[in-house]
């Protein structure tokens, strides 16, 4: 039987399934609208796709490191009582451990663990666990030397915030205070040069604002703009910042004198930049 435009439409609106999954559920039932229905229940796609609008804010990040190769990937949920869930759990170990073999979330989603694709076993887990849950990114990190750090663990090597820091020299034991550092105090970026250039502007225009509204003469508003922009850019910069394990020196300072050098940073935490309804 001849699958229609109006047919998927239909079966689109009944289950809220998406339209691949809908267009195959009629052809695998040879254009019978019921039985379409319960192939996409029976496949957890009818009910996963009610789900899909649902606000993902909670859930997990994952590192994992591999000799040079370090991968952080970010797995949501509605509540954080999934993100404690064993299974749950499970489900984010192994697709962190799948994105070691990727370079981006898309190739991560069409992965597979244990034979089944990333994509579809995110689906069968909204089915069983019963909330929506999404894949939303990762980031990858390669060095000499990568040292990771999970803050707020909620088991081994996942947790609300996942650190990766690629180090040249030194040891571990420097590597993961800078990890612990990251966590603490989020640095924007590595040093200027990596700063969003719309993120200092953004910056320079409140600080001339504030500035202006002082009615000091012009050659003074210049002058405290530029300290000011000085100031944001220090404690914006990783390696600007005053070391929280050594308060007297400047990460920078500190890698130096443990014979070592920074050469990159991950920090992805969980629901950021997400807004919760």
């Amino acid at each position: 039987m001849a699958i229609t435009a109006a047919m998927v439409k239909e079966l689109r609106e009944a289950t809220g399934a998406g339209m691949m999954d809908a267009k195959k559920a009629l052809t695998e039932t040879d254009g019978n609208m019921e039985n379409a229905v319960g192939w996409l229940r029976t496949k957890g796609l009818a009910k996963a796709a009610r789900k899909s609008g649902r606000t993902t804010a909670e859930g997990l990040v994952a590192v994992v490191v591999d000799g040079g190769k370090g991968v952080a990937v970010e797995i949501n949920s509605e509540t954080d009582f999934v993100a404690k869930n064993a299974e749950f759990q499970q489900m984010v170990s192994g697709i962190a451990s799948a994105a070691l073999g990727v370079e981006d979330v898309e190739a991560l989603a069409a992965a597979k663990v244990d034979g089944k694709l990333v994509a579809d076993l995110i689906t069968d887990k909204i089915a069983t666990i019963g909330e929506n849950i999404t894949l939303r990114r990762m980031s990858v990190l390669e060095a000499e030397s990568v040292v990771s750090y999970v803050h707020n663990a909620a088991t081994t090597g996942m947790g609300k915030i996942g650190v990766l820091v690629g180090v040249t020299g030194g040891d571990e034991t420097f590597g993961r205070q800078v990890a612990m550092h990251i966590a603490a105090v989020n640095p924007a970026a590595l040093r200027e040069v990596d700063m969003d250039p719309a993120v200092v502007e953004k910056e320079r225009l409140v600080q001339t604002g504030i500035a202006r509204e002082s009615g000091k003469p012009e050659q003074v508003i210049e002058k405290m703009i530029a300290g000011r922009m000085r100031k944001f850019v220090t404690e914006s910069t990783l390696l600007n910042q005053q070391f929280v394990v050594s308060p007297d020196l400047t990460v920078e300072a500190a890698a130096k004198a443990s014979g070592a050098t920074i050469t990159r940073f991950v920090r992805l935490e969980v629901g950021e930049s997400i807004e919760k309804k």
